[in-house]
C-alpha cells in the first residue's frame, strides 16, 4: 500500500475524526409517531468511525466538534467517553437556556423492518457543530504538535452549513501540511442539501474537498450525487449489484482525482429493509480492484452506521498496512456485524471481525 503513515511512537492519536455528534433516540420496534419510550445513545457518521476505531480495533482515537454545555450536551459526552473516544478537542458552547444562539442535535431513527424502510427525522438546525467556522480550531497544533497518523471526515459534516464546509477545506489543508493521512466518506443525505442547493451544491462543495483526499469513501449513490460520477447497469431501486459497473465508477474516479490513494465502496442491495445483498469493491494504487466476500440475503437488524463502520474496517485494514483486500473484506465484515445490533455504533469484536472477514460462520461460539 501506497500510504505513507506517520511513526506511531510520534502522535497522540491513530486517528482523529471532525464531524457532528448528536442524541440518537430509538423507538426501537415501535415508530417515532407513535412511540411513549425511546433508547438513547450517541451517534453521528463522522464520529461513528472514530468510535469503530476505538471500541473495536483498539486505535487511540479522538472526536473534533462543538457541543453546548448544558444536560443534553454532557450526556452526549458521557456517551463519547463510555466509547473511550478522546473529548478533549470539544469545543463547547455556553448554553443560553432555551437553544436560541446554539443546540444540541437529535436524531429520531426507526430500524423499519420488512416492507417498511428505515426512518431517520434529524431534528439539528443551529446546532453547536453547525455554528463552527473556519478559525475555530488550532489545526496546526492538533496535526503539528498533538498530532494524528489519519484523518477522517466527510460529506455530512461539510453539508451542515456553509462554515462547516470552509472547516472541513481548512482541517484537510492543515492534515496534508503535517503529512497526515486523510480519508473522507461522501455520505450523501438528500435532506442536508436540499435546501442549500441540492446536488449541485453538494458537487461544488464535495468536489473542492475532494483534491485534498487520499482515501475516498461512499457508495454509489454518494459518488453520483456528490462527484457527477455515473455508474450504469445499476436499477433505480438498487436491487442489482454490478461489480463492474462499480469499478467504470472508480476509475472515472481515480481519473479525474489522481490524488486517491484508495477508494472503498460499499454494494447494498435492498430487497426489504430486513434483508439486503452487502457487499464492497475497492482499489488501491499498489493493488488494483479487489472484492470482498458477497454476503446476499443479509438479515438486517439495524443499518444506522453501517457504512460507518465499513470505513472504519477499512481504515483500519490499511493504518496497519496490510494491503487493500484485506482491508476492504475488515470493512465489510465490520459494516455486516455492525447491522445485526441496534444503533449507530458497532458493538463487534476485532476477533469477530477477523474471523467474518476470513469466511467465519454464524455458528454458536462456547
Amino acid at each position: 500500500m501506497t500510504i505513507e503513515l506517520r511513526p506511531e511512537d510520534s502522535v497522540q492519536y491513530d486517528i482523529l475524526s471532525l464531524g457532528e455528534v448528536m442524541l440518537r433516540l430509538d423507538p426501537g420496534d415501535a415508530r417515532i409517531t407513535t412511540t411513549r419510550n425511546f433508547a438513547v445513545w450517541e451517534g453521528g457518521g463522522e464520529y461513528n468511525v472514530a468510535r469503530g476505531m476505538r471500541r473495536c480495533f483498539r486505535k487511540r482515537s479522538g472526536i473534533v466538534t462543538s457541543l453546548v454545555d448544558n444536560g443534553v450536551g454532557r450526556l452526549i459526552e458521557d456517551f463519547i467517553l463510555q466509547g473511550g473516544v478522546d473529548s478533549s478537542l470539544i469545543k463547547w458552547r455556553e448554553d443560553d437556556g432555551l437553544g436560541r444562539a446554539s443546540r444540541n442535535g437529535l436524531n429520531f431513527t426507526e430500524r423499519g423492518f420488512g416492507v417498511r424502510g428505515a426512518v431517520g427525522v434529524s431534528d439539528r438546525g443551529h446546532t453547536a457543530a453547525s455554528q463552527l467556522k473556519a478559525g475555530d480550531i488550532d489545526w496546526d497544533h492538533i496535526f503539528g504538535e498533538l498530532g494524528s497518523r489519519w484523518f477522517h471526515t466527510g460529506g455530512i459534516f461539510a453539508a451542515l452549513s456553509d462554515t462547516t464546509a470552509d472547516v472541513v477545506l481548512e482541517a484537510v489543508q492543515a492534515a496534508r501540511r503535517h503529512g497526515t493521512i486523510i480519508s473522507y466518506d461522501l455520505n450523501y443525505r438528500p435532506s442536508l442539501w436540499s435546501s442549500i442547493g441540492g446536488k449541485a451544491r453538494a458537487q461544488e462543495v464535495n468536489r473542492a474537498i475532494a483534491p485534498y483526499i487520499d482515501v475516498m469513501i461512499g457508495n454509489e449513490e454518494d459518488f453520483t450525487a456528490c462527484l457527477g460520477l455515473e455508474i450504469e447497469g445499476v436499477d433505480k431501486n438498487l436491487t442489482e449489484l454490478e461489480v463492474s459497473s462499480f469499478h467504470a465508477m472508480i476509475q472515472n474516479a481515480i481519473k479525474e482525482f489522481s490524488n486517491f490513494k484508495a477508494v472503498g465502496t460499499t454494494m447494498r442491495g435492498v430487497k426489504s429493509a430486513s434483508i439486503n445483498d452487502w457487499g464492497a469493491v475497492a482499489w488501491s494504487e499498489e493493488d488494483g480492484f479487489v472484492e470482498a466476500i458477497h454476503r446476499p440475503d443479509m438479515e438486517i437488524f439495524d443499518r444506522v452506521g453501517g457504512g460507518d463502520s465499513f470505513a472504519s474496517g477499512l481504515i483500519y485494514g490499511l493504518l496497519e498496512g496490510e494491503g487493500i483486500e484485506r482491508a476492504v473484506n475488515y470493512g465489510a465484515a465490520h459494516g455486516a456485524l455492525a447491522m445485526t445490533t441496534p444503533g449507530d455504533t458497532s458493538m463487534a469484536t476485532k476477533d469477530e471481525v477477523v474471523r467474518l472477514a476470513q469466511g467465519g460462520s454464524a455458528r454458536v461460539r462456547r
